[in-house]
């Protein structure tokens, strides 16, 4: 596995980049490039119900909204977010993006690459994992390149999903269903885990509003201290946990041997057997 540094110089695109879905992914991505620089000229968004808002955004930078792809050619890129339940109909949407044989970037989970190429014919394809602290700019998304992705659409894919985040590329296209279930399904175990502290503390007798300001500032300012430290989580655990005190007493809990490590392993399993099954 290898990791990317982030990019320093605005994005640029190698022709015409087609976005096929703008939901709450796609669409932090589109954002993401735009941001970072892109020629909003070069981008085309393929949804067939657009929100207000992205039409909104693009009268304002520039970029051009499609109901389908009839009469877009010459894509370099195409970017493929729309539900993985959908493949075989986007698909057949997208025959006209195809024709050009673009670069395809997919973030569907559980779709392999073997899926993709059956389903939209022979073309360079990268599946990738992104998740959603992308709309923030603070995302990490996993990358496998397929056959006959050379090493300059790596990188270009490289400069496409930096602009949301850290990237990490695999060489083991096995192991993306694992990290669907680590960083893809992530953030919703973090956002759980931010619930049940607030639900606690109600219960220790806090209003229900304290509690939640609590739970939520202590989780995302944890996050924050965990991402500028050069610790490890390990360390950062212990340098809060005095012998004796009140974060032991709770720790004694979390890691019992019936405690919060088999919970996410459970979980994450299950995540991982999900994705497999898409």
């Amino acid at each position: 596995m290898t990791s990317s540094p982030a990019p320093s110089s605005p994005l640029a695109l190698p022709g015409t980049l087609v976005l096929a879905g703008a939901g709450k992914m796609g669409g932090a991505m589109l954002r993401g490039w735009l941001e970072a620089g892109a020629d909003a000229s070069l981008i085309t968004v393929i949804d067939p119900k657009p929100s207000d808002e992205l039409q909104a955004l693009a009268a304002k930078k520039g970029f051009s909204v499609r109901p389908d792809a009839d009469g877009v050619r010459d894509a370099a890129v195409l970017v493929l977010a729309v539900k993985p339940q959908m493949l075989a109909e986007a698909a057949h949407t997208l025959a006209p993006v195809m024709a050009s044989s673009p670069l395809v970037v997919s973030i569907l989970a559980g779709k392999t690459v073997g899926d993709l190429s059956g389903a939209l014919g022979a073309a360079p394809i990268v599946r990738s994992m992104p998740n959603t602290p992308s709309a923030v700019g603070r995302g990490i998304t996993a990358g496998f390149a397929g056959p006959g992705v050379s090493p300059a659409q790596v990188a270009l894919t490289t400069s496409l999903l930096q602009a949301v985040g850290e990237v990490v590329w695999l060489d083991d296209e096995e192991l993306m269903d694992a990290v669907t279930a680590v960083s893809g399904s992530g953030p919703a175990y973090v956002f759980w885990l931010t619930e049940c502290m607030a639900a606690a503390g109600e219960k220790l007798g806090l209003p229900a509003e304290l509690a939640a300001s609590l739970a939520r500032a202590t989780v995302s300012g944890a996050g924050e201290l965990m991402h500028q430290a050069s610790d490890t989580p390990a360390t950062l655990r212990q340098n809060v946990t005095s012998p004796g005190g009140t974060t032991a007493a709770a720790l004694e809990v979390l890691m019992a041997e019936g405690g919060l490590a088999p919970l996410m392993a459970a979980a994450m399993t299950a995540a991982r057997d999900r994705a497999r099954e898409l």
